[in-house]
């Protein structure tokens, strides 16, 4: 198992760069109160390595509430108090693993037997998203994360999946972990693709409209 101090040093890495999204691309569901009263309190926050743990605690849902820009801003303040056991109600882990695999659970109602389904494999609205599974979306909102940062996540999971062998939350953590994280971790474009993208897409505008440089 990776030492502490080695994990802290890889996620503080891989994620040390990135800039503030801005205030207005924080959020991103907007179905009623909660997701705003979570994530509004990180407008303005623009250094995430400042960020006390009581105050992560506080507004643990913003991990459920974040855009993907805001996601990818915050995750790593909320990664390393985890890691140093800073944390008493957010939990990364779950937001990183939750859904990679399927579950079922039986219940019966007024003499009705259900199955209960939940997972990689369940729909997560057909009325408003069609045929898109579970997976899908997980494969989605975390398709943010460049190859240094996923490789980051990895660490981190792997880190508290060894941490208690016997803990009944390991095989979600394989799951996630097989699933997703390790092939990301190989196979994203790296933190310089994006770099170089940013860099000829600027001179690109520069090239056919001067005065629109840096927008």
């Amino acid at each position: 198992m990776a030492k502490k101090d080695e994990i802290l040093h890889k996620i503080r890495v891989a994620f040390g760069n990135n800039e503030y999204p801005g205030d207005a691309f924080l959020q991103g569901s907007t179905e009623g109160c909660e997701p705003y009263d979570e994530v509004a309190p990180f407008q303005g926050r623009k250094d995430w390595q400042s960020l006390e743990p009581d105050f992560l605690d506080a507004h643990a849902g913003a991990l459920s509430f974040f855009s993907e820009a805001g996601l990818r801003f915050f995750l790593p303040a909320f990664l390393i108090a985890d890691i140093k056991e800073e944390l008493k109600f957010a939990d990364p882990l779950m937001s990183l693993t939750y859904g990679f695999s399927d579950k079922e659970v039986k219940a019966t109602m007024n003499n009705q037997d259900f199955v209960v389904r939940s997972g990689k494999s369940t729909l997560l609205n057909p009325l408003r998203y069609g045929a898109a599974t579970f997976l899908d979306y997980l494969r989605y909102r975390f398709s943010i994360f460049t190859r240094e940062e996923a490789q980051a996540i990895v660490a981190y999971l792997e880190y508290k999946r060894d941490l208690d062998a016997r803990s009944p939350g390991r095989p979600r953590i394989d799951a996630a972990l097989d699933e997703y994280w390790r092939d990301r971790a190989a196979n994203a474009p790296d933190a310089e693709s994006l770099r170089r993208h940013l860099k000829e897409k600027n001179e690109f505008i520069t090239a056919t409209d001067p005065t629109r440089k840096n927008q």
